[in-house]
């Protein structure tokens, strides 16, 4: 799978972006850079002034890039889960197990993420710690309808529905596979999100980790 990851050029919705930071190297250091920054400081106190002071660049050059930095945060979580989305049709494709297939696309959306040395431009680890605690922040404002439609989190709901479709050939009468496999991918998100600031009402996190909690509740439900 790594050597198949190595070649990978993901796509990302061109509304999202001004000109695509990936055809640059002054795109891909604004890439790099601002996941560092946001990952630093928060997304809230992050600025284009300060990531530019970060690169050594003009503010008024990463404008040529995004519009504003709503559209780089959901510029890099859509990186993000069509990351996850790679991963988790290459870990499935020829799984011909329904409950093997659930457990490996639970396990890549519930574990700790590493970094992949596939792409240097982009720190998966750190990344996935902007996931946690600022995705909801891409979903959560009055715009959401129109850049719903827009298809601003076309990559984000394709990660479920993929769920959503092993979920169903678990168990075919199932008649919530949706709330379940959103609710799996959300509550991850939110136990890593509860380990990292409110850790006493997570005591068994410790223990089973997020994977382990969401695989047996899927299989307790489905099976």
């Amino acid at each position: 799978m790594q050597n198949l990851l190595s070649n990978l050029k993901i796509t990302i919705n061109e509304k999202l972006y001004v000109k695509d930071p990936e055809t640059s190297e002054l795109g891909l250091n604004i890439l790099k850079n601002s996941i560092i920054l946001i990952d630093e400081i928060g997304f809230e106190a992050f600025t284009f002034k300060k990531l530019g002071e970060k690169i050594q660049s003009n503010e008024s050059s990463i404008y040529r890039y995004f519009e504003n930095k709503h559209k780089l945060l959901v510029y890099l979580t859509s990186w993000y889960w069509s990351w996850i989305e790679y991963r988790m049709a290459f870990a499935t494709t020829n799984v011909s197990n329904p409950i093997e297939k659930l457990e490996k696309a639970i396990k890549l959306v519930t574990e700790n993420v590493a970094d992949d040395n596939a792409t240097p431009y982009i720190n998966e680890e750190i990344l996935s710690r902007i996931i946690v605690e600022e995705f909801t922040k891409t979903l959560m404002t009055k715009e959401v309808d129109n850049e719903n439609k827009e298809g601003f989190f076309l990559v984000y709901k394709r990660v479920i529905n993929r769920i959503i479709d092993i979920i169903k050939e678990v168990n075919p009468e199932y008649p919530y596979a949706k709330s379940l496999a959103s609710n799996i991918v959300e509550g991850a998100l939110h136990q890593h999100f509860l380990k990292n600031h409110l850790k006493t009402i997570i005591f068994f996190f410790y223990y089973y980790g997020s994977t382990d909690i969401y695989t047996d509740m899927a299989k307790k439900i489905l099976l």
